[in-house]
């Protein structure tokens, strides 16, 4: 009797311990890419003329990088590739329809536009924020990250 309860209670053990959140799961891989100079005068660019545009580009980065205009001087870059389990193939973060935050919707997570931090779902990591210049019309981007 004795060792019975032993063992379920060693079996509740494993199991509570399997189903406590993993806070351990890789970040996201580093890609190194060449700068990335944008002419936001151009019509392809259009949205980012204004405070609160938003675009997403498939260069740089692992997935791409969503840029989004913070102010009438500064540009945010972050990272596509969710901060949650970043190795799925689904872990592809992009704007949500309303414009107010990101979203990768395999996993749910929220991110905010302030630095990228999540704000619901599973991600516990923010996503990672590429250092930008903006110039008059000019925006670079490189691969230097800011968290």
């Amino acid at each position: 009797m004795i060792k019975t309860k032993r063992m379920i209670s060693f079996s509740f053990c494993i199991l509570a311990f399997a189903c406590s959140s993993d806070l351990s799961d890789d970040p996201i891989p580093f890609v190194p890419f060449a700068d990335i100079v944008l002419n936001l005068s151009l019509p392809a660019y259009a949205t980012l003329q204004n405070v609160n545009g938003f675009l997403e580009i498939d260069d740089g980065g692992v997935k791409g990088i969503i840029l989004h205009r913070t102010s009438t001087n500064a540009v945010s870059a972050f990272e596509k590739t969710c901060s949650f389990q970043p190795a799925d193939a689904c872990a592809n973060v992009s704007v949500h329809l309303s414009g107010l935050y990101m979203i990768d919707v395999c996993c749910n997570s929220t991110f905010d536009f302030a630095n990228g931090n999540p704000t619901g779902g599973p991600a516990f990591r923010p996503l990672r924020q590429y250092k930008t210049l903006l110039s008059g019309n000019t925006l670079t981007i490189t691969d230097d990250t800011i968290n």
